[in-house]
């Protein structure tokens, strides 16, 4: 069979999943491109050409301004948290000991309840009446009197990353575990009869090992979080006085709260060009990790 007919069999099994990503994904999108450059409400009339003023506007309003910076933050600290607690959870379950499969069994439980709940229990834990970390901390002496942990804009943004590391650093260490049964025992054995230190057998046999799969963790990880949406809307909703607002419940207030469908889908493909220019610049770093590990 030649190489032509080949390439247009390819193609002729593609066709459906092609159709299906065109009706699903390119359609909303070419839709939403169009409405970015008008006027339009949610409901009423499909709004009047404006061009691009929806992005000069959005670009320039301090309120976006100050919800990059947040939703930033947010990704960046719970990131780096995240990829520490994975690897050092990854390195702990690494080891002989008993109980070593029930507590990675345990491990996996965070990551897998849905984020509602997830949010829903961390709420609870932060009740300022009744939730058990102002009773722990009181009891501890470490706290006069009862805190509303979500309440607060000191406060707000570090329980959300608190929450959100409880649940998805099982995963980075799911994937730093994996990682770590590829990693040859003999060099192990021998870095130890070398009198290697902890620090200096994880820098050198260890972290290469480690590289490549921490960086699609990264990647991952980091993409997510700039985009978060559920934990935080359901645990503050972008409270208290904006303090825990991200790109995502902004879209979402433009959009829907306002009713401003136009200034909404402006914002949604401002976002959508950030998480593509990260997914790309951490693609290529993935690529150049790969490359100098061979």
């Amino acid at each position: 069979m030649s190489g032509t007919s080949m390439t247009t069999r390819a193609w002729l099994l593609m066709l459906p999943l092609l159709v299906v990503m065109i009706a699903v994904i390119g359609w909303p999108l070419v839709d939403t491109v169009g409405l970015s450059f008008t006027d339009a409400k949610l409901v009423g009339t499909g709004g009047n050409f404006v061009g691009i003023d929806n992005y000069a506007k959005m670009l320039a309003n301090p309120s976006f301004q100050r919800t990059l910076i947040t939703t930033a933050w947010f990704a960046i600290v719970s990131v780096a948290a995240e990829m520490v607690l994975g690897v050092l959870a990854a390195l702990l379950l690494n080891q002989d000991f008993k109980g070593r499969g029930v507590l990675r069994a345990l491990m996996i439980l965070p990551w897998a309840l849905p984020t509602v709940v997830n949010a829903t229990l961390w709420r609870l834990i932060y009740n300022p009446e009744y939730g058990a970390l102002n009773a722990a901390l009181t009891q501890l002496g470490l706290l006069d009197a009862y805190r509303s942990w979500l309440g607060e804009p000191g406060t707000a943004l570090t329980a959300l990353i608190v929450a959100d590391c409880w649940k998805n650093f099982p995963l980075v260490a799911l994937i730093a575990l994996a990682a770590l049964q590829a990693v040859p025992r003999d060099i192990t054995a021998a870095s130890l009869v070398d009198g290697a230190g902890p620090f200096t057998r994880f820098r050198f046999v260890i972290l290469p090992y480690l590289a490549g799969p921490l960086m699609v963790a990264l990647v991952l990880r980091t993409i997510e979080a700039f985009k978060v949406f559920d934990i935080i809307w359901v645990m503050t909703r972008g409270g208290p006085a904006n303090s825990t607002r991200t790109l995502s419940i902004l879209v979402y207030q433009e959009a829907f709260s306002f009713q401003r469908a136009g200034s909404g889908a402006s914002l949604a493909l401002i976002v959508t060009l950030l998480v593509t220019v990260l997914a790309a610049t951490y693609a290529a770093l993935v690529r150049k990790t790969a490359e100098s590990a061979t």
